[in-house]
């Protein structure tokens, strides 16, 4: 992916240099285990449910070192925060012209990078909870190192666009804040069984994979972004976190009426529709999966 050069977003906050002083495991590790696989499946890019973990992560994690500890960042840190940076402005431009072009106005809002746990305005939440979006604070926050369990742990490919996906996936659900759909989905939920519940947090999901194909369509448009394979990384990051190939993973077997996030196959479908069409309005997934 071609990022470098570009204009930098003053929204993002880098906390990975105040990290906990013991780290915070779940199970055994970042994403290992029992309770970090049903936090995964319930939370893996998700951001509507984080709060919903927080009594359980904190009940699990008792008696973890909280002794504050500062450092500084490494070279390396300091070149993912350039690119996370460079992100979020590439997502603040795009966003502020679709808005624009819909006689709306964009609210920025902030990215934040933490290790080990973060206390939300959504509660408190740790690594194993994937990247989320709070919406209560209209932040994003995200622990890179998802990334390698994505790949090590889930068989995604990996690469810069990856990372670009998911963090275009999870503005995607600040847009849903803005525009009011994530309250009406959750008024849609109430007094519907589990499995119907569940439904309308996959249309959900997938509105923000479809958000975050609109969102590369537009910055391909504007700044040449995409590089040989960078498609493909997208593509199978989204795989990697269907539903049905986590459970095939985790367990052995799927069940489609627990889907909170969709398919592998919806969620790639839903992304390609948004980079190709590069139209919002056809992102009504709510009307496509009843």
């Amino acid at each position: 992916m071609k990022w470098m050069g570009r204009r930098q977003s003053e929204n993002m906050e880098d906390r990975r240099g105040m990290s906990s002083g013991g780290k915070t495991i779940v199970g055994g590790g970042i994403i290992g285990g029992i309770i970090g696989i049903i936090i995964l499946l319930l939370n893996l890019f998700g951001g509507e449910n984080a709060q919903m973990l927080t009594p359980i992560l904190e009940q699990m994690n008792q008696g973890q070192s909280a002794s504050a500890e500062q450092r500084d960042l490494t070279a390396k840190e300091i070149e993912e925060q350039q690119f996370v940076k460079t992100i979020l402005a590439d997502n603040e431009d795009v966003w502020s012209t679709i808005f624009q072009e819909n006689n709306m106005q964009y609210k920025k809002p902030n990215l934040v990078l933490f290790s080990d746990a973060v206390e939300t305005a959504c509660g408190n939440a740790t690594s194993a909870s994937g990247p989320f979006y709070c919406p209560s604070d209209q932040k994003v926050y995200m622990d890179l190192a998802f990334f390698e369990e994505l790949k090590t742990k889930f068989g995604a490919q990996g690469g810069d666009f990856a990372t670009a996906y998911v963090i275009a996936h999870e503005i995607g659900h600040h847009v849903q804040t803005l525009l009011g759909t994530s309250s009406k989905m959750r008024q849609m939920q109430e007094g519907k069984s589990e499995a119907e519940a569940n439904k309308l947090s996959v249309a959900l999901e997938l509105q923000a994979d479809f958000y975050a194909g609109v969102w590369t369509h537009y910055n391909q448009k504007m700044n040449d972004i995409l590089e040989e394979g960078d498609l493909d990384e997208a593509l199978s990051a989204a795989h990697a976190v269907g539903d049905d190939a986590i459970q095939s993973k985790i367990q052995g077997h799927i069940v489609p009426e627990s889907f909170t996030h969709g398919t592998s196959e919806q969620r790639k479908y839903w992304f390609m529709k948004g980079y190709q069409t590069g139209d919002i309005k056809q992102g009504n997934t709510f009307e496509e999966i009843q």
